[in-house]
Order: structure tokens, then sequence, then C-alpha cells
């Protein structure tokens, strides 16, 4: 009994001394905490939430939205471009903390990363010129639709008018170039974006029809990062019970919020 009592102490002690040598790895929320700002990838294209206005400021309401969680969590902002293509393997890689880029949050999406709550609610519309006669998706059977690279919108809209012809486009503006030539009858993406470039337009484009899809815009964090999943989703809360949302919504869409985040009771 002695004897296996000691093996079983040997072993303990080895136990120890390997945990000792290979401490635990840290997470994201220590590594920023650590360096003193947090890498955020948002888009530079989409407005009203991340793109460069006129001074050369990235700006939007994803922006501020995550420089507020960062003076939450104690750190600084420095702003990364990413795509609808490029924003979760660049989160995989580790070239970013953090994704805020007008996300959609999907079960195929929540395979490879995590999400936060649901910080922006949206649905997918289209975009077309002024002289446009459709009145809703039905109408674009033959009719060639722009959508962006590796964002939800092709697909989705490919699923309600199978017979329209799907041209993909890396980037927004190249999109909004080939609708302004007539090389593609429409754009389809999230309400909000299409909303802003038919308002910034001068009556050259307008919406069509109501949004056909739900779109929960979600922050993407790497998987089983749950400290900083946790961090994130308390200072979205944090900006719901203190006003600031509200305030920022405002700010960038000209009107209170019809639906907040949720926000679990302390």
């Amino acid at each position: 009994m002695k004897r296996v009592k000691s093996i079983y102490l040997t072993l303990f002690a080895l136990l120890i001394a390997f945990v000792s040598f290979f401490p635990a790895k840290a997470g994201t929320l220590d590594k920023i905490k650590q360096r003193g700002y947090m890498i955020v990838g948002v888009k530079y294209d989409f407005k009203p939430f991340g793109f460069v206005n006129e001074k050369g400021e990235v700006v939007g309401f994803d922006v501020d939205l995550v420089k507020y969680i960062a003076k939450k969590l104690g750190v600084k902002v420095k702003l990364v471009q990413v795509t609808s293509k490029t924003r979760i393997p660049m989160l995989e890689s580790g070239s970013v903390d953090l994704v805020a880029a007008s996300m959609t949050h999907t079960r195929k999406r929540d395979l490879p990363i995590d999400f936060s709550i649901s910080y922006y609610f949206d649905g997918q519309a289209i975009l077309a010129r002024s002289d446009c006669t459709a009145k809703s998706y039905k109408d674009f059977a033959g009719k060639r639709v722009a959508a962006i690279q590796g964002a939800t919108s092709g697909p989705n809209f490919k699923r309600v008018q199978p017979k329209a012809q799907i041209v993909y486009f890396q980037e927004y503006p190249q999109a909004l170039m080939a609708l302004m030539k007539g090389k593609v009858d429409a754009i389809t993406t999230d309400y909000s974006w299409c909303a802003t470039q038919a308002k910034d337009s001068h009556g050259r484009l307008k919406v069509i029809g109501e949004p056909f899809t739900y779109e929960p815009y979600g922050m993407g964090v790497r998987e089983n990062d749950s400290d900083f999943r946790d961090a994130i989703n308390f200072a979205i809360q944090d900006a719901v019970t203190d006003g600031t949302y509200a305030k920022i919504y405002k700010k960038w869409f000209g009107k209170e919020p019809t639906r907040l985040p949720e926000v679990w009771p302390k």
C-alpha cells in the first residue's frame, strides 16, 4: 500500500511540474490588456457601419460601438480593414482580435468562430437605379444582381429568385460602380446600406420592396475564447443600459432604435 501511495505522489508531483512548465495559454482578453490596445476588423466601405469619411477617417456605427467597448476594457483601438470575404479568415489567423463588420450571425459561420450577442438587426434588400420598374425580388428573373463575395446576400437572393444571375464583387464600391454604369440591374445586401446609398445618390438610386430576410449582426471572436466574448457581451449590454447604444444609433441612423440588444440580469 505504501508503494502504491508513493507512486501516486510521484505521479502527482510530475503532473504539477508539467503544468508549471507549460503554463495555460493567455486568452485574447489578457493579451489585449497587456498590449494596451485591441485590433478590430471593420469595413471601410459599408456606410453607415464602417466607412472612410471626407477627412480620411474610418467612422461609423460599428466603429463607435467598438471604441466604447475598448474604453470599457481599458484599452485603445487599432482598426484594420476587412471585407465580407476576409473577416473570418483574418480573425482565425490572429490578424485581428475582434470583427465588428456588419456580420450576420449564422449557424454556418458559428462553426469556425464564436459570436457576441446580436447588437444590430437588419434584413436583406435590393438597391436599383431610380428608373427600375421592379417591385420586389420576384421581378428580377433573368436580371443581373450584384452581391459581395463572402456575404450571405448572394445565396439568399438565389433562394428567393433562382432565375436571377448573381454577379459577385470583392467590395461594395465596385458593385456600386457597376450598378451606376448599367453593368448590373441591382445590388442586393442589407437594407441599412441600401437605404443609405439611395439617400446619398440624390435621386439616382432607390430601394426596391421590403427586406426579405432576417439579419442579426454579431461581433466575431475566436472559437472557445469565452472570457473575451463575455467582456464584449457585457460591454454591449452596458452601452444599452447607460444610453450610449441609443445615442450612437441615433447618430448614424437618424432615429431611435426600434430594437435593442438583449440585456442579461445582473
